[in-house]
């Protein structure tokens, strides 16, 4: 299986670091500092257990490689139009593309079923790219829980004991292709599920982004020393609810949002929306947070309070100049 990892930063570093300690051969797409430290001292993963260091062929040219069985994508949204014909020059008819990222994807309505059926979110693939040359028929989807950090050019640390990565197609159909790759991931200590059910762990992650996402923005803080707040809890409690709300509309069940809440008090992460803010790199305001409030709307649920806090981040981007609104 030839696997390529396009955007070899925190998480598609880190994917890439963990099929290398399977002996799998896979190539990374890199740019900046990050390739030139991959080809000369190759890639370091520092997990709380291990160092994992691999040599994989790294390049910023697509075309330096041939066709692909699976291209694992892992970069931000706002990038994914740009470089869409070049994901789909890696591919042959018979590949996939996993979009390891936050918030809602592109092809979220690929084989959705009932009357949004196919429907195109024009604020991720303003122009289609995507969905002409990737096709929705060929992409897989893929949430991550990682919390990856690219402390030095080339080394990347693994913050969490426990790291996951849920995979499947849009359709929800078995795929050994999926199997072979979780196969591979797993022993290099990722573990790796295929679920028939992408969109349910799509919502379960992003539930968590809506929140820590928006807070982190505001307070520029982890959510361990933000939530402890009654008043500030109680929000995002509210918030919870209606993100919730979102998903069981379209048909998803995001878990049981006071359970995520907790669990997310405890975490000393800053979310990485915030993190770009901080580090002056593009946001991913759509597909995190302004697309489910578009899905709120498609599905006829109120969403006050998500709607100010998420306007408030905006807001806060755009003062940055971090983003650019498409509408």
């Amino acid at each position: 299986m030839k696997i390529c990892v396009y955007g070899a930063g925190a998480v598609g570093g880190h994917i890439a670091g963990r099929l290398a300690a399977s002996h799998t051969e896979v190539s990374v797409i890199a740019r900046g500092e990050q390739l030139d430290a991959i080809r000369q001292g190759g890639l370091r993963v520092e997990t709380r257990t291990s160092v994992l260091t691999s040599r994989p062929f790294a390049t910023d040219r697509p075309d330096d490689l041939e066709p692909q069985d699976v291209v694992i994508v892992a970069v931000k949204a706002p990038t994914l139009p740009v470089i869409a014909e070049n994901i789909g020059g890696l591919l042959h008819e018979s590949s996939l593309a996993l979009f390891v990222m936050n918030g809602i994807p592109w092809w979220y309505f690929h084989s959705h079923g009932g009357s949004l059926d196919g429907t195109q979110l024009r604020r991720l693939d303003p122009d289609r790219a995507l969905w002409k040359h990737v096709r929705p028929e060929r992409a897989v989807g893929a949430v991550a829980y990682t919390a990856c950090s690219v402390i030095a050019p080339g080394v990347i640390r693994a913050e969490n004991p426990r790291n996951r990565l849920i995979i499947g197609r849009p359709d929800g159909q078995p795929d050994e292709r999926l199997d072979m790759l979780a196969s591979l991931l797993t022993p290099g200590g990722l573990e790796a599920t295929v679920t028939p059910k992408i969109r349910d762990a799509i919502w379960a992650k992003l539930m968590m982004n809506l929140i820590g996402g928006t807070l982190g923005v505001l307070t520029a803080s982890p959510m361990k020393d933000v939530l402890t707040k009654q008043t500030v809890f109680g929000t995002a409690k509210v918030m919870a609810d209606e993100g919730a709300a979102i998903a069981r509309a379209l048909g998803c069940d995001p878990g049981v949002p006071a359970e995520g809440l907790e669990k997310l008090a405890t975490s000393s992460h800053l979310q990485s929306i915030a993190q770009d803010l901080l580090a002056g790199r593009p946001m991913e305001i759509d597909a995190m947070l302004r697309v489910p409030l578009d899905l709120a709307e498609l599905a006829k649920v109120a969403t006050p309070n998500l709607d100010l806090m998420i306007e408030l981040v905006t807001q806060r981007a755009r003062t940055a100049g971090l983003y650019h609104d498409t509408d």
